[in-house]
C-alpha cells in the first residue's frame, strides 16, 4: 500500500449542503419541511428494529420526529442527507457525513436510517456509494470511517460488504439509552479507494442486473 508523502497536505474542505445524484437515488441536504412527511411514513413502523442501535427514536408521535428532524437539518456536523428514490421521488431515508475532521482528512458516515422499502436494494448501496465518492474523489479525503455498536450485526455485515476494513473494538466506548455499547470500528483508507471505487461503479452498473433488477455478480466478488 502506498504511504503518501504529507509534507505538502493541506487540510481538506468541509462537505458543503449540496446534492449528490446517482443512478437509483439522490442525496439531498436534509429539508425537515419537504421530507418530513415521506421520512415519517419511511421510517415509522415498517422496520420498529431500525432505532435498535441508534442513539434516539423510535418515536411515539409526530411532534418530537419533526423536533428531531429540524435539529439534524440545521446541523453542519452531523450533515444530514435525505436519500430520494428516483422513481417515486420520495424520501426513503436519512445518512450523514460526521466527525468531519478536515486538517486530518478524516471522515465518517453514518446515522444510517433506511426505510424498509429502501433495504437491500441498490439504491441503499448507492447512496453510502455517494457519499464515499464524494470524499475521497471530490475533498480528497484519506480516511473514511463506519463505527456501529458491536451489537448490530446488520451494521456489521453492511460495512464489510461494502468494503470498509474491521480495525478493532472499543469496549465500554458509550453509554446509549442506558446500556453499555462497545463500537466495532471500520474505515476505508486512500489507499484502498481506488480497487473499492471500480468495484462499486461495476456493481452497480447497468449490466450486472437481470431484467428483474436482481444482481447478477456480488459487490464481495468484484473486490477479488
Amino acid at each position: 500500500m502506498t504511504v503518501h508523502d504529507l509534507s505538502n497536505w493541506q487540510p481538506r474542505p468541509a462537505p458543503q449542503r449540496e446534492p449528490l445524484a446517482g443512478r437509483f437515488v439522490r442525496l439531498e441536504p436534509l429539508d425537515s419541511a419537504q421530507h418530513g412527511d415521506d421520512l415519517w411514513a419511511a421510517l415509522q413502523g415498517p422496520d420498529p428494529a431500525l432505532w435498535d442501535y441508534l442513539p434516539y427514536g423510535p418515536f411515539a408521535s409526530r411532534e418530537p420526529f419533526d423536533a428531531w428532524l429540524v435539529g439534524n437539518a440545521q446541523s453542519a456536523d452531523p450533515l444530514f442527507f435525505s436519500v430520494i428514490d428516483l422513481p417515486s421521488q420520495r424520501a426513503v431515508g436519512l445518512l450523514s457525513y460526521l466527525r468531519i475532521t478536515p486538517k486530518d482528512g478524516c471522515i465518517e458516515i453514518g446515522h444510517i436510517a433506511f426505510g424498509r422499502a429502501m433495504q437491500r436494494t441498490p439504491g441503499s448501496t448507492e447512496a453510502v456509494w455517494l457519499l464515499a465518492r464524494h470524499a475521497f474523489d471530490d475533498l480528497g479525503y484519506r480516511r473514511l470511517e463506519w463505527k456501529c455498536n458491536a451489537l448490530n450485526a446488520r451494521s456489521m455485515r453492511a460495512a464489510e460488504r461494502l468494503g470498509f476494513s474491521h480495525e478493532g473494538l472499543f469496549r465500554q466506548h458509550m453509554l446509549v439509552k442506558g446500556q453499555n455499547r462497545d463500537t466495532a470500528w471500520f474505515a476505508i483508507i486512500d489507499g484502498e479507494w481506488p480497487a473499492r471505487r471500480e468495484a462499486f461503479k461495476r456493481w452497480l452498473a447497468t449490466d450486472n442486473f437481470d431484467a428483474e433488477g436482481l444482481q447478477k455478480q456480488r459487490l464481495e466478488d468484484l473486490r477479488q
